[in-house]
Protein backbone atom coordinates (compact mmCIF):
# COMPACT_ATOMS: atom_id res chain seq x y z
CA UNK A 1 0.00 0.00 0.00
CA UNK A 2 1.32 3.25 -1.02
CA UNK A 3 0.30 6.50 0.59
CA UNK A 4 1.28 10.45 -1.06
CA UNK A 5 1.00 13.82 0.47
CA UNK A 6 1.69 16.60 -0.59
CA UNK A 7 1.66 20.35 0.73
CA UNK A 8 2.16 21.76 4.47
CA UNK A 9 0.72 20.31 7.85
CA UNK A 10 0.93 21.05 11.28
CA UNK A 11 1.96 18.03 13.82
CA UNK A 12 -1.94 18.03 14.85
CA UNK A 13 -3.16 16.51 11.01
CA UNK A 14 -0.02 14.88 10.09
CA UNK A 15 3.27 15.96 10.80
CA UNK A 16 6.07 13.93 9.32
CA UNK A 17 9.94 13.63 9.43
CA UNK A 18 12.49 15.61 9.08
CA UNK A 19 15.98 16.73 9.16
CA UNK A 20 18.07 16.23 12.18
CA UNK A 21 20.23 18.86 13.65
CA UNK A 22 23.70 18.70 15.51
CA UNK A 23 26.15 20.37 18.34
CA UNK A 24 26.92 24.44 18.13
CA UNK A 25 30.61 23.75 18.50
CA UNK A 26 33.32 23.06 15.29
CA UNK A 27 34.82 20.41 17.75
CA UNK A 28 31.73 17.83 17.93
CA UNK A 29 30.92 18.96 13.83
CA UNK A 30 34.00 17.29 12.71
CA UNK A 31 33.87 14.38 14.58
CA UNK A 32 29.97 14.11 13.64
CA UNK A 33 31.33 14.54 10.27
CA UNK A 34 33.44 11.99 10.87
CA UNK A 35 30.80 9.53 12.15
CA UNK A 36 32.78 9.42 15.24
CA UNK A 37 29.99 10.43 17.45
CA UNK A 38 26.35 9.76 18.25
CA UNK A 39 24.42 13.14 18.39
CA UNK A 40 21.75 14.51 20.45
CA UNK A 41 20.64 18.35 20.00
CA UNK A 42 17.74 20.48 22.07
CA UNK A 43 18.43 24.64 22.28
CA UNK A 44 17.23 25.73 25.26
CA UNK A 45 13.43 26.76 25.20
CA UNK A 46 12.94 27.58 21.42
CA UNK A 47 12.70 25.42 18.47
CA UNK A 48 14.96 25.73 14.95
CA UNK A 49 15.16 25.83 11.62
CA UNK A 50 15.71 22.91 9.26
CA UNK A 51 15.72 22.57 5.37
CA UNK A 52 16.28 19.75 2.86
CA UNK A 53 15.91 18.87 -0.95
CA UNK A 54 15.45 15.82 -0.24
CA UNK A 55 15.45 12.59 2.57
CA UNK A 56 15.45 8.90 1.86
CA UNK A 57 14.41 7.06 5.02
CA UNK A 58 13.86 3.25 5.88
CA UNK A 59 11.91 1.71 8.74
CA UNK A 60 9.86 5.01 9.40
CA UNK A 61 7.89 5.81 12.44
CA UNK A 62 5.95 8.30 14.29
CA UNK A 63 3.72 8.83 17.35
CA UNK A 64 2.33 12.57 19.51
CA UNK A 65 5.06 13.32 22.47
CA UNK A 66 5.66 16.58 24.76
CA UNK A 67 8.75 17.91 25.01
CA UNK A 68 9.87 19.54 28.07
CA UNK A 69 10.36 23.14 28.21
CA UNK A 70 12.11 25.31 31.32
CA UNK A 71 10.30 27.30 32.71
CA UNK A 72 7.28 26.46 30.16
CA UNK A 73 4.58 24.69 29.62
CA UNK A 74 5.55 21.04 27.56
CA UNK A 75 5.15 21.33 23.84
CA UNK A 76 3.06 18.89 21.50
CA UNK A 77 5.39 17.57 18.87
CA UNK A 78 5.35 14.87 16.68
CA UNK A 79 8.23 12.16 17.35
CA UNK A 80 9.84 11.07 13.95
CA UNK A 81 12.10 8.10 13.71
CA UNK A 82 13.55 6.00 11.07
CA UNK A 83 16.51 3.27 11.76
CA UNK A 84 18.06 4.55 8.47
CA UNK A 85 18.01 8.13 6.34
CA UNK A 86 19.75 9.68 4.12
CA UNK A 87 19.27 13.60 3.44
CA UNK A 88 20.19 15.30 0.12
CA UNK A 89 21.08 19.24 0.74
CA UNK A 90 20.84 19.79 4.11
CA UNK A 91 21.14 23.31 6.14
CA UNK A 92 19.98 23.49 9.77
CA UNK A 93 19.77 27.16 11.68
CA UNK A 94 19.35 28.05 14.97
CA UNK A 95 18.87 32.23 16.16
CA UNK A 96 20.18 33.22 19.34
CA UNK A 97 19.48 36.26 21.16
CA UNK A 98 22.75 37.57 22.86
CA UNK A 99 21.75 40.26 25.71
CA UNK A 100 23.44 43.31 25.23
CA UNK A 101 24.89 42.51 21.51
CA UNK A 102 21.73 41.26 19.37
CA UNK A 103 20.57 37.67 17.55
CA UNK A 104 23.69 35.58 16.55
CA UNK A 105 23.18 32.71 13.78
CA UNK A 106 24.64 29.49 13.64
CA UNK A 107 24.02 27.82 10.33
CA UNK A 108 25.13 24.12 9.17
CA UNK A 109 25.28 23.08 5.59
CA UNK A 110 26.25 19.02 4.50
CA UNK A 111 24.93 16.99 2.04
CA UNK A 112 25.32 19.89 -0.41
CA UNK A 113 26.26 17.50 -3.60
CA UNK A 114 24.16 14.51 -2.32
CA UNK A 115 21.93 15.26 -5.52
CA UNK A 116 24.87 14.01 -7.89
CA UNK A 117 26.76 11.32 -6.06
CA UNK A 118 24.71 9.52 -3.57
CA UNK A 119 27.95 8.60 -1.45
CA UNK A 120 28.43 12.98 -0.67
CA UNK A 121 24.45 12.52 1.47
CA UNK A 122 24.27 12.96 5.25
CA UNK A 123 23.49 9.34 7.15
CA UNK A 124 21.62 8.96 9.85
CA UNK A 125 21.29 5.32 11.88
CA UNK A 126 18.21 5.62 14.10
CA UNK A 127 17.47 9.15 13.93
CA UNK A 128 14.43 10.55 16.23
CA UNK A 129 13.37 14.02 15.68
CA UNK A 130 10.85 15.94 17.95
CA UNK A 131 9.14 18.80 15.51
CA UNK A 132 5.85 20.80 15.35
CA UNK A 133 6.29 22.40 11.88
CA UNK A 134 6.37 20.17 8.74
CA UNK A 135 6.03 21.47 4.80
CA UNK A 136 7.52 18.76 2.38
CA UNK A 137 6.43 16.57 -0.18
CA UNK A 138 6.42 13.05 1.31
CA UNK A 139 5.70 9.90 -0.05
CA UNK A 140 4.97 6.60 2.28
CA UNK A 141 5.39 3.17 1.51
CA UNK A 142 3.44 0.24 3.40
CA UNK A 143 2.10 2.59 5.74
CA UNK A 144 0.10 1.69 9.06
CA UNK A 145 -1.90 4.36 11.31
CA UNK A 146 -3.13 4.21 14.16
CA UNK A 147 -3.00 4.49 17.69
CA UNK A 148 -0.32 5.04 20.44
CA UNK A 149 -0.85 3.32 23.49
CA UNK A 150 2.18 4.88 25.36
CA UNK A 151 5.40 3.30 23.90
CA UNK A 152 6.73 2.13 19.52
CA UNK A 153 8.47 -1.19 19.48
CA UNK A 154 11.02 1.85 18.58
CA UNK A 155 11.25 4.06 20.09
CA UNK A 156 11.13 2.77 24.13
CA UNK A 157 14.48 4.87 25.54
CA UNK A 158 14.31 8.81 27.39
CA UNK A 159 14.29 11.20 24.33
CA UNK A 160 17.56 12.51 25.87
CA UNK A 161 19.31 9.16 24.60
CA UNK A 162 21.20 9.40 21.15
CA UNK A 163 19.14 6.82 19.03
CA UNK A 164 16.01 6.02 20.84
CA UNK A 165 12.78 8.15 20.81
CA UNK A 166 11.05 9.36 23.96
CA UNK A 167 7.93 7.22 24.70
CA UNK A 168 4.79 7.96 22.64
CA UNK A 169 1.59 10.35 24.75
CA UNK A 170 -0.59 7.83 25.39
CA UNK A 171 -3.84 7.63 23.12
CA UNK A 172 -2.43 10.08 20.41
CA UNK A 173 -1.78 9.31 16.86
CA UNK A 174 0.86 6.67 15.57
CA UNK A 175 2.27 5.72 12.02
CA UNK A 176 5.03 3.82 10.73
CA UNK A 177 5.78 3.00 7.33
CA UNK A 178 8.67 0.36 5.22
CA UNK A 179 9.88 3.62 3.42
CA UNK A 180 9.72 7.31 3.55
CA UNK A 181 10.55 9.86 0.94
CA UNK A 182 10.22 13.59 2.15
CA UNK A 183 11.28 16.30 -0.60
CA UNK A 184 11.55 20.39 -0.08
CA UNK A 185 11.42 20.20 3.17
CA UNK A 186 11.36 22.97 5.49
CA UNK A 187 10.62 22.05 9.54
CA UNK A 188 10.99 23.58 13.12
CA UNK A 189 11.95 21.00 15.47
CA UNK A 190 12.65 21.19 19.24
CA UNK A 191 14.93 18.35 19.70
CA UNK A 192 16.83 15.73 17.84
CA UNK A 193 19.12 12.35 18.22
CA UNK A 194 21.11 9.77 16.38
CA UNK A 195 23.00 6.63 17.19
CA UNK A 196 25.56 7.66 14.51
CA UNK A 197 25.49 11.26 12.33
CA UNK A 198 28.05 11.43 8.92
CA UNK A 199 27.63 14.64 7.82
CA UNK A 200 29.47 14.76 4.04
CA UNK A 201 30.78 18.18 3.02
CA UNK A 202 29.96 20.24 6.78
CA UNK A 203 30.08 23.84 6.59
CA UNK A 204 29.29 25.71 9.72
CA UNK A 205 29.58 29.56 10.53
CA UNK A 206 28.83 31.65 13.66
CA UNK A 207 27.29 35.68 12.36
CA UNK A 208 26.11 38.30 13.79
CA UNK A 209 22.39 38.88 12.69
CA UNK A 210 19.24 36.71 11.68
CA UNK A 211 20.32 34.12 9.14
CA UNK A 212 18.27 31.11 8.55
CA UNK A 213 17.20 27.76 6.39
CA UNK A 214 14.33 29.40 4.96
Amino acid sequence: MESVVRGGTKWKRFAVVMVPSVAATAVIGMALAQGALAASFAVSGQSFKVSADRLDGEGFVQYGGLDAKAGGAPEPVAVSGFKKAYITKMCQSVVVPVPGFGSVSLNLHAGTDGASDPNKRVEADNLYIDLNQLDADAEFKDINIGVAAGSTNKAQGPATTPGQGGPALPNSFAQEARVATLTDVKQTAWATSAGTFKLKGLSMSVKAGVHECY
